[in-house]
């Protein structure tokens, strides 16, 4: 399996090659009005342009109106922690950048733009992300290593009027929600109730942490593990950990009511959940653990490219659900199903904002979005291509509900204004297709 895997991605890896040689970048800019001879660009430019120039300086409301902001975001990154590469730096991040503006644009209907930034620290990065936001109604952190990306997160989040959601924390807890969502229906168990082990203490993690809590889920029911072994108060680095990393911190005295501690396999026994994102290696989750867990246990091995134990090796052990990161086996984690669809609602909404009482919403509606849910179905694929709009539509009203919002509309309205926003880009999409443009 492993070969057969390795095989397949340098035949990824060859063809990415290809196309990036053939078409030098994946995204540029289209023109959305009609061009038919220079003297349009009297209205286009100037002079005529400087009458809408007036209006905004008048009512800045309308920059939503009259220019782009308000369907554009911005992807920023430092290029630290890019896939599974590591710090490649600024310019290596670009490919990677291009390819998530790609699925904004195709999912979601959204136009992104990728902007690494050459910074030395966490002042400079939010001092450039502050500087360029008047074009942007949204921003898109990425590949930024941990433990900065919470710091950005949580500073640009206070600091910004509009929009910051840093998807390696965001996305990933909320399509894991949503698995889990699904995953307690079939094993009819409360959320109240369940026991869950985060097996890895990185940026998803410790999002999913607290977006669990949000849920519902209680925290003292919750069990963390990182490289060190379980968190808890009493381990012998708590107090380099109040100074290195304080959200790890914090999660080691708001956890772990039972206060276990020891071997990793203590944390297990007598678990319900097992959501994993640590070291990409079959074998890390141990079988001997997943059967000291309680009945019908549900295993999430998210690490990637390969998972933390093979899935039939975890169903042997008594798994009764399993998921992994990846398209090949059932119940894929993947944020691509999160990302498009509540960009779409936060930009139509025209929201200041995204918290964890939005994210919530967005994941129950990608939980109920599977109507025929099974134990190799617990989340809708990529080929759903409806669920954008009904996410983006709860996402929106959610922020309306918050307050959130400066645009107001039903749910019923934001779903037919993302409906029609997402089936006309494809309309290019396809267009575009068809056509040889030669390059």
């Amino acid at each position: 399996m492993i070969m057969r895997d390795s095989e397949k991605t340098g035949d990824y890896n060859k063809i990415a090659m290809e196309i990036s040689r053939k078409y030098k970048g994946k995204i540029r800019i289209l023109p959305k009005v009609p061009i038919n001879s220079l003297d349009d660009f009297s209205s286009l430019y100037t002079p005529g342009i400087a009458e809408v120039s007036r209006q905004i300086k008048n009512n800045d409301d309308l920059v939503y109106e009259l220019t782009g902001k308000w369907n554009s975001v911005a992807i920023l990154t430092d290029g630290t922690r890019v896939l599974g590469l590591g710090n490649v730096g600024t310019h290596a991040s670009i490919p990677v950048m291009e390819g998530k503006a790609l699925l904004f644009n195709y999912l979601g209907g959204v136009n992104a733009v990728p902007i690494p930034l050459n910074v030395k620290n966490n002042d400079e990065f939010i001092t450039a992300a502050r500087a360029i936001e008047p074009y942007f109604g949204g921003y898109n952190l990425e590949d930024i290593e941990s433990p900065r990306c919470f710091f950005l997160l949580e500073n640009l989040q206070k600091q910004m009027d509009i929009p910051v959601w840093h998807d390696d924390q965001l996305g990933t807890a909320s399509i894991t929600l949503a698995g889990i969502i699904n995953s307690l229906r079939l094993v009819n168990k409360k959320k109240e109730d369940v026991r869950i082990v985060f097996n890895g203490a990185g940026a998803a993690n410790i999002a999913a942490i607290y977006l669990f809590e949000a849920a519902g889920f209680k925290k003292e029911n919750m069990v963390v593990i990182d490289s060190h072994g379980i968190l808890e108060p009493e381990r012998e680095d708590i107090d380099s950990l109040m100074l290195r990393n304080p959200w790890k911190y914090h999660i080691a005295l708001e956890t772990n009511r039972e206060r276990i501690r020891g071997n990793t396999d203590n944390a297990f026994r007598g678990a319900d959940i097992i959501i994993s994102a640590s070291k990409s290696e079959p074998g890390t989750i141990k079988t001997d653990w997943i059967k000291s867990m309680n009945r019908d246990p549900i295993v999430f091995a998210l690490a990637n490219p390969l998972p933390e134990i093979w899935p039939q090796d975890a169903i042997n052990a008594g798994a009764r659900i399993v998921a992994t990161g990846r398209s090949d086996f059932p119940n894929q984690i993947n944020n691509s199903l999160v990302f498009p669809g509540v960009f779409r609602g936060v930009l139509d909404a025209r929201s200041k904002g995204v918290n964890f009482r939005v994210m919530v919403a967005a994941s129950q509606a990608i939980a109920d979005y599977v109507s025929d849910i099974s134990y190799d179905k617990i989340v809708p694929t990529m080929d759903d291509l409806n669920l954008f709009p009904e996410v983006a539509a709860t996402v929106a009203r959610k922020t309306v509900d918050e307050g959130l919002a400066r645009k107001t509309d039903s749910r019923e309205g934001f779903l037919k204004t993302a409906t029609e926003i997402i089936g006309s880009n494809r309309k290019i999409y396809k267009k575009l297709f068809n056509e040889k443009d030669g390059e």
